[in-house]
């Protein structure tokens, strides 16, 4: 894994699980278990930057019990607690024709049919019905279902998003 890669945060440790090792693990992931589809993750932690290879991992409810091959006992399991999971985005599987990955979405312009610059998606919300992109900029924060509806194109070469959206909604 190198340095240069563009590393996305996929999730934390919340603590150890039973005796020889194992962890809970909280995925930001679609799938609870799409994070074991990468065999080794970075792992951060205020300036602590370690690799770590995945030796077993199971989807139980919401999150993962994972163990790491260099972890064998619940004290060195406790300590990984509170360390984010990256993984390099090169890695990730390509997506199909309009199906975006939310990172790549973040820090996109969002323009309307008018051209006027609306802001900067800072994030995105799953409201159960659809996805919602979270836009900050000039006219203060506003909230765009990210649906066919209201979404003409979105355009990753110049990192823009053409919404049918007016400044007043």
């Amino acid at each position: 894994m190198s340095e240069t890669q563009n590393w996305v945060a996929m999730g934390y440790i919340k603590g150890a699980f039973g005796v020889r090792g194992w962890l809970k693990v909280q995925p930001s992931t679609e799938y609870t278990d799409s994070l074991l589809d990468y065999p080794e993750w970075r792992l951060i932690k205020g300036k602590d930057v370690q690799i770590a290879k995945i030796e077993a991992g199971k989807a139980v409810g919401g999150e993962l019990q994972v163990k790491f091959a260099h972890i064998n006992d619940r004290d060195a399991a406790a300590l990984m607690r509170g360390y984010t999971i990256e993984i390099p985005r090169e890695s990730f599987a390509e997506t199909e024709e309009d199906e975006f990955y939310w990172t790549d979405l973040v820090g996109m312009q969002v323009v309307n049919r008018d051209g006027v610059a609306l802001g900067k998606v800072v994030k995105l919300m799953e409201t159960g019905a659809h996805d919602v992109l979270v836009i900050h900029g000039e006219y203060g924060e506003k909230l765009i279902p990210f649906v066919s509806h209201f979404i003409d194109d979105v355009n990753q070469e110049t990192r823009t998003i053409t919404a049918d959206w007016g400044l007043d909604y």
